[in-house]
């Protein structure tokens, strides 16, 4: 039987054994995501956008740093309670040490960005909202991260997904994604089995291409030091929208 979105408890989403598993340290994979998305970001005049999207934020910090270099705000869209609690918590009581070095690594890479980790998250207002329910049009950038392939099992759905992420950009607007490649479902800590689905970069050129321009799609290896999902490593995207 194939698990769609709505078919997740999203507030059980396991926040501490994520992160524990993923962002205590730099691992080379994010060095890497966080090099090519910096290339990108370092192309668009500093706080020159009204408004960015994260799409679907997780309690992963490292995307909302990457935004605030172009962006004078940034709507962290999350649907999950525990991770909309982490984020907020991160904001109003000050940022867990481990991102530090991570906020290092994005301002070594991009300048622009506010000196200190706070000063780059004061820019993040964190939204408890299904993103599917994003008006068209309504922001400047859109970032995704590891969302659209694990929301669902069903490639019509993660389509779906992929299409309401553009549609939220207004036209000349920027996109830029990460996407696990060909991730099965999987787990998290002990025993927790969450949706996957399979995805490449033939496919995600496929789904973003009609909807885009200056589209490019990347591929960087799995990471041996990250925990075996299943997946052959990830698929990085940046573009404008048509």
């Amino acid at each position: 039987m194939t698990t769609h979105n709505d078919d997740v408890d999203w507030d059980r989403w396991p926040v501490a054994d994520y992160l524990a598993e993923n962002y205590r340290d730099v691992h080379p994979g994010d060095a890497a995501v966080i090099a090519h998305h910096s290339a990108f970001y370092r192309r668009i005049a500093p706080r020159s956008l009204g408004r960015s999207v994260e799409f679907g934020a997780g309690p992963n910090v490292y995307p909302l740093i990457l935004a605030a270099a172009a962006s004078r705000r940034v709507d962290a869209v999350e649907a999950g309670a525990g991770n909309v609690a982490y984020l907020e918590r991160q904001i109003t009581r000050g940022p867990d040490a481990s991102w530090q070095p991570f906020h290092a690594l994005c301002r070594r890479l991009n300048p622009a960005l506010p000196a200190t980790l706070a000063g780059s998250l004061a820019r993040v207002h964190v939204v408890h909202g299904d993103v599917r329910d994003l008006a068209p049009g309504g922001y400047d950038l859109a970032s995704m991260h590891f969302v659209a392939e694990g929301a669902t099992e069903d490639r019509a759905e993660f389509a779906g997904f992929c299409r309401v992420f553009v549609r939220c950009v207004a036209p000349g607007g920027f996109l830029v994604a990460a996407f696990m490649e060909e991730m099965p479902t999987y787990r998290i800590g002990p025993a927790s089995r969450w949706p996957g689905c399979p995805v490449g970069p033939d496919l995600v050129r496929e789904v973003f291409a009609p909807l885009t321009r200056e589209l490019a799609v990347d591929h960087i290896d799995s990471d041996p030091t990250l925990p075996d999902y299943g997946d052959s490593g990830m698929v990085l995207l940046t573009g404008r929208v048509r």
